[in-house]
């Protein structure tokens, strides 16, 4: 990413929001947060820099990546968890959530665990379960296979107090003979100890957010946002863009998102992470 960019993207919607009179519109008054994983190479170079660009493009809340699990964040290990949650505190920015790879939840619960409760985390989710991209058929008995260490974790984590978050991206919605394993993986989990976050670009994959928030009510607490238009150019067939200038419908994803029971969400562009700034004024102009 260059990170020029990304500053100016900032201060365009920090200008942006400057001039809006719905400052106080955030749709269902949720703080708005970033899902840190486009900004990671710049993490690495300027982590205070980084952070600042996005508390002023308007961003309250942020999701981090593990330290340990996630290279390009690597450089966060310098620091004990207290102390880069107070760092983030003075800069403006809450952080209640995290990514971690699997072999971190399954192989070092307890270390993983231990971390997230210290710097005050209530959530540790999971990308995806199984290979990300199977190379070989997958069966419902593998997705069971795959689900049964992730709900151990999860009873760990509940004890600690924090909620583990499958989320749904890779193998989680992919299908099997026309069925999605995603509903499988739904019905394996353990809904005592485990919520689900819902990646909204999965519905390239057939995945429709509203429905599975209807179809679901409660399971939910947690979402990333994507937006995009069709482009024949690129290998997806897709593009991203600014929340709000694609085919998403917002609102009604947002309207939803209430039965589904979500209660934060993360804004995530990869493809172009300085569409991440200029997304903030329209979602605080998205009445819900």
């Amino acid at each position: 990413m260059n990170r020029r960019m990304f500053l100016k993207g900032a201060a365009a919607a920090s200008a942006l929001l400057a001039g809006t009179r719905y400052l106080s519109a955030d749709p269902l008054g949720l703080p708005i947060g970033c899902q840190t994983y486009p900004v990671r190479k710049s993490i690495g170079t300027d982590f205070a820099g980084t952070m600042k660009g996005l508390r002023a493009a308007g961003f309250t809340q942020i999701e981090l990546c593990s330290p340990w699990g996630y290279d390009d964040f690597s450089s966060l290990q310098q620091y004990k968890p207290r102390q880069l949650r107070r760092m983030l505190n003075d800069w403006g920015l809450g952080c209640i959530s995290a990514h971690w790879a699997p072999e971190e939840l399954f192989q070092k619960a307890d270390q993983s665990i231990a971390y997230a409760h210290a710097f005050g985390m209530t959530q540790m989710a999971v990308a995806a379960l199984g290979p990300f991209r199977p190379t070989t058929p997958q069966t419902p008995d593998d997705v069971k296979r795959y689900v049964e260490p992730f709900n151990v974790f999860a009873e760990k984590a509940h004890a600690a107090g924090i909620v583990a978050l499958l989320h749904n991206e890779g193998f989680v919605s992919a299908h099997i003979d026309g069925q999605p394993v995603y509903d499988m993986m739904i019905a394996e989990l353990n809904p005592a100890t485990t919520k689900l976050q819902f990646q909204v670009s999965a519905w390239q994959q057939g995945y429709d957010p509203v429905t599975y928030f209807h179809k679901y009510p409660g399971r939910f607490l947690s979402m990333h946002c994507q937006d995009w238009v069709k482009d024949p150019s690129s290998p997806s067939g897709f593009r991203q863009v600014a929340l709000g200038r694609g085919v998403v419908d917002w609102k009604a994803v947002f309207t939803a998102a209430k039965t589904g029971g979500i209660k934060n969400y993360f804004v995530e562009l990869e493809e172009d992470p300085a569409l991440m700034p200029l997304s903030v004024p329209y979602l605080k102009s998205l009445k819900v």
